[in-house]
């Protein structure tokens, strides 16, 4: 039988918005402005954010995510007919403090119990990170927040995943590497990771190169897949 691909695991290494915190907490939070657009809008916000890292990584044009994060949601509050300014600035702020998943806190400190390095590894700016892992209270249960900035290229570039190594001191294919957008998790199965795809929203497999080595519903399945 060959060996797990976790079986020398020496870090566990997690993507931020998607992951471990609930990107769909800014409208929630804004719900009562919003009604029954607060759910699209979300939807709206969230592919056109990735999608303009993706074009300013292709254009060499690169802008931090918070800047992103703010054309994002300019656009699709547009697409939604919401020209409200006061409502904008209410979104964002509610962006700079999201919520956490409820199984993230508990499964990076199993993590850290059982004597794994954790850290989060994001296209989030430092200042976006710093507040979002403050607010959650996720700070004693990481070792290191890694922002793309370190490298002014948005992920999939190989470059974002090879912060982690140098940061962590930890080769690549002993690092655990979590993510919700199944595009990540493929980007960090080629740069070389183990690979777990949280795949909370149900999504259908990508038809990218380099498919993940485990797929899950809910951080909590990690420790056990981990065998700790």
């Amino acid at each position: 039988m060959s060996p797990s691909p976790f079986s020398a695991i020496g870090a566990c290494v997690f993507d931020a918005y998607g992951t471990l915190f609930d990107f769909n907490a800014a409208t929630e939070r804004c719900r009562d402005a919003l009604g029954d657009k607060a759910a699209p809008l979300s939807a709206t916000w969230r592919a056109k954010q990735l999608e303009y890292t993706w074009l300013r990584s292709l254009m060499g044009r690169h802008a931090d995510f918070w800047r992103v994060t703010g054309d994002a949601l300019d656009v699709s509050l547009a697409v939604h007919g919401i020209g409200d300014a006061a409502l904008r600035d209410r979104l964002l702020d509610c962006y700079r403090s999201l919520d956490a998943y409820p199984d993230a806190k508990d499964t990076l400190a199993r993590l850290r119990a059982a004597g794994l390095a954790t850290a989060i590894l994001s296209n989030g700016s430092p200042a976006m990170l710093d507040s979002a892992v403050d607010s959650a209270g996720l700070g004693d249960v990481l070792d290191a927040v890694l922002s793309v900035e370190e490298v002014g290229i948005f992920k999939p570039h190989p470059s974002v995943y090879q912060l982690a190594v140098d940061r962590l001191g930890i080769p690549a294919e002993r690092i655990c590497f979590m993510s919700s957008n199944g595009w990540d998790a493929r980007g960090a199965a080629a740069f070389g990771f183990r690979v777990v795809w949280v795949n909370r929203f149900g999504q259908p497999p990508d038809r990218l190169p380099d498919e993940p080595h485990a797929v899950v519903d809910t951080l909590d399945a990690l420790p056990g897949l981990l065998d700790l």
